[in-house]
């Protein structure tokens, strides 16, 4: 009765968080930024396809499941990237479907060709809905719990800043800046959550290790925040062992940035940590997974989270089967 009772409570937290911060978690947003930041649309340079499904902690009834597919290539020498990306999320009896073009402009900055600044834009909409056949009102005929499918579309724009050179990368974002406020009067015909502001930090560097020839390590970090629920922060570390394979670790966590009125005061950290892995099957084909693990008392009732993308390169330059072209698509951020 009493691990009823704490998962009952654990539960109520959680919906309360999924509620106020409303972007998919994703754990292998370094394999791909395109997910979180328009500006890197055509950073890979190669026309790149890419997909991901999540299962958020898998045993427990109504936790989060994602999915995704995205394309992206660059134009105009290198100067111009496009992008669409397609995401669904569900949460109980929550779900979001949204859809994004992504227009990218980068300038190179001083000599290096490779030190390029890129800013960039995603236009879309974002599909809202709630299911009231899954949910359970406590009092009979509640008129304030739904008893079918409601549902609403707003509009929404995404930006970006990206910077990238061949040791080092950061990037600032900013998604749902329109969808809040083109919801906003229809709260009242629906109460299916409206996405809020979500605000993403990232950055990264490759360190070569001298001593392992071809192994480098590249440390990532990523800040995570909205306008209600907590700051997040992602530690990521990858060991890129040689052209096909790259294995790695992370750390997430919750903090309080600053002060939020919906957010208590008294509202324990939440953590996180799993491992996480590359492979290129072929020059044109990588494969990626990760695993979490919850840190707080939700761990007892899941069996983790899992997360599985597949990537697929259409090269427009050489055979796609050289060791340079490993390289340039294995090392890339």
């Amino acid at each position: 009765m009493k691990k009823r009772i704490l998962l009952g409570m654990i539960l109520i937290i959680v919906a309360i968080q999924a509620k106020a911060q409303q972007d998919a978690q994703l754990s292998q947003y370094l394999f791909n930024g395109i997910y979180i930041n328009p500006a890197y649309s055509g950073y890979k340079a190669d026309l790149y396809a890419q997909s991901y499904f999540r299962s958020q902690w898998v045993g427990i009834k109504g936790a989060p499941v994602s999915y995704a597919v995205a394309a992206d290539g660059s134009f105009k020498d290198d100067h111009v990237g496009l992008g669409l990306t397609l995401a669904s999320d569900k949460i109980g009896a929550q779900s979001s479907f949204t859809a994004y073009f992504n227009y990218a402009y980068r300038i190179q900055i001083g000599d290096d060709e490779n030190s390029r600044l890129s800013f960039g834009l995603a236009g879309g909409f974002v599909q809202l809905g709630l299911d009231g056949t899954k949910l359970n009102a406590i009092q009979d005929n509640d008129q304030s719990v739904p008893v079918t499918y409601q549902s609403t579309i707003v509009p929404d724009v995404n930006f970006g800043v990206f910077y990238g050179n061949n040791n080092y990368f950061f990037g600032l974002s900013a998604t749902n800046l329109l969808a809040k406020y083109a919801g906003k009067n229809r709260e009242s015909t629906t109460i299916a959550p409206i996405p809020q502001p979500h605000f993403y930090l990232t950055g990264g560097a490759l360190i070569p290790l001298n001593d392992y020839d071809g192994m480098m390590l590249k440390p990532v970090v990523l800040i995570k925040d909205d306008t209600k629920g907590p700051t997040t922060i992602d530690l990521d570390a990858i060991m890129i062992m040689n052209e096909r394979l790259s294995i790695g670790a992370f750390y997430r966590s919750s903090f309080k940035l600053y002060p939020k009125p919906a957010l208590q005061n008294d509202l324990p950290p939440q953590g996180a940590f799993g491992a996480l892995a590359e492979f290129f099957a072929t020059p044109n084909i990588r494969i990626g997974y990760s695993y979490d693990h919850q840190l707080n008392a939700l761990g007892s009732y899941t069996s983790g989270s899992h997360e599985i993308s597949l990537g697929f390169y259409f090269g427009r330059s050489g055979n796609g089967n050289s060791s340079e072209d490993y390289s340039r698509r294995c090392y890339k951020f």
